[in-house]
């Protein structure tokens, strides 16, 4: 008996090794996460190489790049969207688990006393005490199910493509929100530091507005004049102030940070170089957009998931195809206690099972699955629209704003000659002080446009990068003109 037992598992043993290998060998055995390394993600390969180190401390000054490691290491969106990432990749194994069989085993122990009295006949009176020990070992394996397993796989896995295409598009939110805030600290700082310049300017002009009446050659009119336009100055130095710390806590924040964590940025005089404008057309630019950003990439594996929880839903109304086998040993069963006893039995059979009638429920899951099949498709359409519109807003502001750039540029220097000549008059007595202090109001202002225009063509750049699915971390570094070889 027992050569017959390991005969009929033997069999089973290579009936079960071959189905495996004709119904599922191609969609086993490798990692989901694993599987995220070869997709293509620009913006995950782009992130690898910048190796984040998440310091304690923060680096001092702090660097655009400096803020972006840090707001990626600790930002609770990414670490939220990594989590999403591994539940999927945790929802294909299970997907997978669905070819291997199905193993369950059950034991059980007992004391048994069992007595039996016939008042009658008491010579038929018996008793029982002893013990009941029972074992079963079952398998259950299917092996053709008409595509349901493979249909519900493919779901996942276009799930997990989504899921990774989600988290790039959440590195990007991340990476230029982060972006955004540094640099308007960064223009904050460059305001506060124009501010400053001209309030030292209007001290300066009320000062020679002072001497001159005390000199007997000045109007008491223009001394009052320089002095409220130095108080003037003054205020806007203090509100140039107030904005520069709260973007210093806004900073703090999209890096993970407590606000009011001390940070400095470099002087706004080292401000990067020029670098290489948005030349190519806007065509490339717009089907570059469509085959790399993460937003059509994770609506293009919805609506792949879609389509495969369609096939799912009509696999399911098909017949499956199962390997069964069961063994159990028991020694005196509970049920025949009349004596001690050992059964031993065993199966092996295969069980053909289709569904017949659901009350119309699978019909009505098809046209469920068919109807989000439609919404996905929808919202691929609009995904590529809205990124279509992205790069076309991103490129015209990379262009006006090279241009606002150039032309802030001609006006400061401009207005800063044509202070000077008015302060040179006014110090000579040639001119008055209305000419003077427009002159200083053009300047002042001139400035405060120089940096604005600056700081929007930087982020247009950026946001240029970003609605092509890219992080451009090149944009980030600073450059020192006099080393042109430094990246």
């Amino acid at each position: 008996m027992a050569e017959r037992r390991r005969r009929r598992w033997i069999a089973l043993a290579v009936l079960c090794v071959g189905a495996l290998q004709g119904t599922a060998a191609a969609d086993l055995g490798e990692d989901p996460l694993s599987t995220a390394r070869r997709l293509p993600l620009p913006v995950s390969e782009r992130l690898a190489s910048l190796e984040l180190p998440c310091a304690d401390a923060l680096p001092q000054p702090l660097t655009p790049l400096d803020a972006v490691r840090q707001a990626l290491c600790r930002h609770p969106q990414t670490r939220q969207a990594w989590a999403a990432v591994e539940a999927q990749a945790a929802a294909v194994g299970l997907g997978q688990s669905a070819y291997w069989p199905g193993l369950s085993a059950t034991a059980s122990f007992s004391r048994v006393r069992v007595e039996s009295e016939y008042p009658d006949q008491p010579e038929l009176d018996s008793s029982f005490d002893g013990r009941s020990s029972g074992q079963s070992l079952g398998l259950e394996w299917v092996l053709y199910d008409f595509g349901l397993r493979a249909a519900n796989l493919r779901r996942e896995r276009a799930l997990f493509v989504a899921a990774c295409a989600s988290q790039n598009e959440t590195i990007l939110a991340v990476f230029l929100d982060t972006a955004r805030a540094y640099f308007a600290a960064e223009q904050a700082q460059a305001s506060l530091a124009t501010e400053t310049q001209a309030e030292e300017a209007a001290r300066r002009s009320a000062e020679v507005a002072q001497a001159k009446v005390a000199a007997g050659v000045g109007l008491e009119a223009d001394r009052l004049q320089a002095q409220t336009a130095h108080a003037q100055a003054s205020l806007n130095r203090i509100r140039a102030q107030e904005r520069l710390d709260s973007a210093m806590g806004t900073v703090a924040s999209a890096m993970g940070l407590r606000p009011g964590t001390p940070i400095l940025l470099p002087e706004a005089g080292s401000a990067m170089a020029d670098g290489p404008e948005a030349a190519a057309q806007i065509d490339g630019l717009m089907e570059r957009a469509q085959q790399l950003h993460p937003r059509i990439a994770a609506a293009r594996a919805q609506l792949q998931a879609a389509q495969d929880a369609v096939t799912a839903a009509r696999a399911g109304g098909r017949p499956s195809l199962a390997l069964s086998a069961f063994t159990e040993r028991s020694d005196t069963p509970i049920d025949r206690v009349s004596s001690r006893q050992q059964i031993e039995s065993s199966s092996l059979g295969l069980r053909l099972s289709a569904p017949l009638f659901e009350g119309f429920g699978r019909t009505y899951r098809i046209r469920q699955a068919e109807a989000l099949r439609e919404g996905r498709e929808a919202a691929l359409l609009a995904a590529r629209q809205d990124v279509a519109q992205a790069v076309w807003d991103s490129y015209v502001a990379v262009r006006g704003g090279a241009e606002a750039r150039r032309a802030s540029r001609r006006l400061l220097d401009s207005a800063r000659q044509s202070y000077e000549l008015a302060s040179g008059r006014y110090q000579a007595g040639v001119g008055n002080i209305l000419e003077l202090l427009r002159a200083q109001s053009d300047l002042a202002t001139a400035q405060q446009q120089e940096v604005l225009a600056r700081t929007r063509w930087r982020l247009a750049r950026l946001e240029l990068a970003a609605s092509l699915g890219q992080i451009d971390f090149w944009m980030l570094r600073e450059r020192d003109p006099a080393r042109p070889g430094d990246d």
